[in-house]
């Protein structure tokens, strides 16, 4: 079975940079598709004057002629709270007890994890894939992902996609310097993001007039 492999985040907004990084991330693990799941009401409050559905507008137009990207709305769409937990139950129910499902995560989430709701069981849905920068310094220095850690990485990539899951993995991967932050930051102060981020997404934002866009 074709494994599954997804990318969550704010995408407050989608910028070159997490596209770019999904389609390495599908070229490099061999599969048919890499996909978005926007979260819907993360912990940390949207920037003003952007909803949910509008982020997830961003990421359908950003990878609206890229077969290679998915968009998945569950979360946005969803009554519930965005906990990690319930996407991933969801996902496991849905694809089977033997389909492997790959949870990538840059390496500066994966350091807050232990905040997350239920973190621990993340494993027992799904294999997490962490992105990190080269030269990177362990997974910081909380005792309790440090054994999580330590009890479950793999080296062995074969494992995340032989497996249904259960494993960590940490691969380096040097990211397109590109930082939501700082588009934001930019259309705040009326210059152009043009070619940070996909130029359909670009378009919206300025006829939506996001993001202090004027």
């Amino acid at each position: 079975m074709q494994p599954l492999v997804f990318m969550g985040g704010t995408f407050d907004p989608v910028h070159n940079g997490h596209l770019r990084t999904a389609l390495e991330l599908k070229q490099w693990l061999g599969v048919d598709q890499v996909c978005l799941i926007p979260s819907g009401a993360p912990v940390h409050r949207d920037a003003p004057g952007c909803t949910p559905r509008q982020r997830l507008d961003m990421v359908r137009l950003a990878v609206q002629d890229e077969s290679a990207l998915g968009v998945d709305p569950r979360e946005v769409e969803s009554t519930e709270p965005s906990y990690s937990l319930l996407t991933l139950q969801a996902l496991r129910r849905e694809r089977g007890e033997s389909c492997p499902i790959i949870m990538t995560m840059g390496m500066d989430a994966y350091r807050t994890l232990p905040s997350w709701h239920e973190w621990e069981s993340f494993l027992e849905y799904a294999h997490i894939l962490v992105l990190a920068r080269p030269g990177y310094e362990g997974s910081g220095t909380d005792e309790r992902l440090l054994r999580f850690t330590r009890e479950h990485q793999t080296s062995a990539v074969g494992e995340l996609l032989g497996q249904p899951a259960g494993k960590v993995h940490i691969q380096e991967l040097t990211p397109l310097g590109i930082s939501a932050t700082q588009i934001r930051r930019l259309i705040a102060q009326g210059q152009s993001p043009r070619y940070l981020l996909p130029e359909p997404v670009w378009h919206y934002i300025r006829q939506h007039k996001l993001y202090g866009y004027h």
